[in-house]
């Protein structure tokens, strides 16, 4: 672990807006610099990419950005991040991820010469080598598609670098069903870490020679993929509100290798890296029930720089374009928030407070995202020297946290959920601190047909 202190030791002051280390765009926008931008996510409606189909790709995504940024002039927007997730094919044939970018880009300056609207692209590239079974993390042909979209879409006008990568995933889908918290946490703080050690160290040297901003990781396939499957019922609440603590110490490795933010925003690890590393963060909540439903949908806002929504597809509302009205959603949420940040510190905290206090107990999943949660999980992780005890530890205390508010009565949840909180904390106590001791314990146990140990170093 790098961190060995927290940058925010005070919940008060893990707040929305506002970062201990800002990061500016290219085209002025400061982020986490005392202002909430709103970060618009978008994709395709149901279509064939093919090259029959791409001016019919290439129209939707100039529509989605003209619409977007004439909406944002009209509401006098003080900037906007436009993410461009990348769908399977853009990645697999780069000229496609490139061309699309070039295009909104080519719209973003036209909105900053004619109207003075600072607006960004955020790339991100999927991560094809989860396609491959087992995948081959560091070895694949791949990463080179991967690699070359990074490189060409930010000489097309990406600024932002993200990627929601998947190093680990063969052996947390597993775990995750079967709620298996050690297996996980193999996944994650070992597995996890050594891929994101790799990864990032090429997407930080590249975003320095082209000057752009590498940003972060999301771990949206392990801790998000939990939260949907906890909505859904097939696993406890209370064992995902763990995946998404897990999923820290693996996403802190991009910023220990030199990304700066904003973290990507859908696996809501922002709020911890934030406290850790001071990075300004990117979240969604509420405005992401276009892609899945959750139970933190205002708690989310709290600690935000950037508030997102998740894929909302280019169809057809009364209102308009679904991602133009999704703008308008994010706009109106972020001009309170920085309404709240003018009006001085007290009312900017009076709003963090009631945006907390509206979700806090309603689920683990939200009892965990509370500031004053953040920053004793946050300081129990740096505490450690390894990222498999920072994972462990966090782990323990947010358990702590959620059997408190179950035993003072402000945290209700069903008698099933509460029967898992002792064989978790069971499992975790026999996690040791040391990485190569914990390797050693769990890898006659594991079904190494479904993953290299190799392309993890090990």
């Amino acid at each position: 672990m790098k961190y060995r202190n927290l940058v925010i030791t005070k919940p008060a002051d893990l707040l929305f807006g506002t970062a201990p280390k800002p990061v500016t765009t290219r085209r002025g926008l400061a982020i986490g610099g005392g202002m909430v931008y709103s970060e618009l996510n978008f994709t395709l409606p149901t279509i064939t990419i093919s090259q029959s189909t791409l001016p019919e790709v290439y129209r939707h995504y100039r529509e989605i950005a003209d619409g977007a940024l004439r909406r944002a002039v009209e509401l006098n927007s003080p900037g906007v991040i436009l993410e461009f997730e990348t769908l399977l094919e853009m990645t697999q044939n780069p000229n496609i991820g490139v061309e699309i970018v070039k295009i909104m880009n080519d719209i973003c300056e036209d909105y900053y010469q004619k109207e003075g609207l600072r607006s960004e692209i955020r790339l991100t590239p999927n991560d094809l080598r989860e396609f491959e079974r087992p995948a081959r993390q560091r070895t694949t042909a791949l990463l080179e598609p991967m690699m070359e979209l990074f490189e060409r879409g930010m000489e097309a006008g990406g600024d932002l670098l993200s990627i929601e990568s998947t190093g680990g995933k063969e052996v947390s889908d597993e775990a995750l069903m079967m709620c298996d918290i050690k297996t996980l946490l193999f996944a994650l703080a070992v597995l996890g870490v050594r891929d994101m050690r790799f990864l990032w160290g090429k997407i930080t040297a590249l975003a320095r020679r082209y000057g752009r901003i590498a940003a972060g990781d999301s771990a949206c396939g392990f801790a998000n993929t939990a939260m949907v499957l906890a909505e859904k019922r097939y696993i406890p609440r209370v064992f995902a509100a763990l995946v998404r603590v897990v999923s820290v110490v693996r996403s802190i490795v991009a910023i220990e290798e030199g990304a700066v933010g904003p973290d990507k925003d859908c696996a809501y690890e922002g709020p911890f890296l934030k406290a850790i590393a001071g990075i300004p963060i990117s979240m969604e909540g509420k405005t992401a029930a276009c892609a899945h439903l959750s139970p933190i949908g205002n708690i989310a806002c709290a600690c935000a720089d950037l508030w997102s929504n998740e894929s909302v597809q280019n169809i057809r509302l009364l209102s308009g374009a679904a991602p133009t009205a999704y703008l308008e959603q994010l706009e109106y949420d972020v001009r309170l928030m920085n309404t709240a940040l003018r009006q001085g510190e007290s009312k900017a905290q009076m709003l963090q407070s009631l945006l907390v206090a509206s979700d806090i107990y309603t689920d683990p999943q939200a009892l965990v995202l509370a500031p004053e949660n953040v920053i004793r999980i946050s300081a129990s992780m740096v505490a450690q020297q390894t990222h498999v005890a920072a994972a462990r530890n966090g782990a323990l205390v947010a358990l702590d946290i959620m059997e408190e508010a179950i035993a003072s009565g402000q945290m209700k949840i069903a008698e099933m959920e509460t029967t898992y909180l002792a064989s978790l904390r069971q499992a975790l106590n026999t996690v040791p601190n040391s990485e190569s001791d914990f390797i050693e314990m769990m890898l006659p146990e594991l079904d190494q047909s479904k993953f290299i140990p190799k392309e993890y170093g090990l």
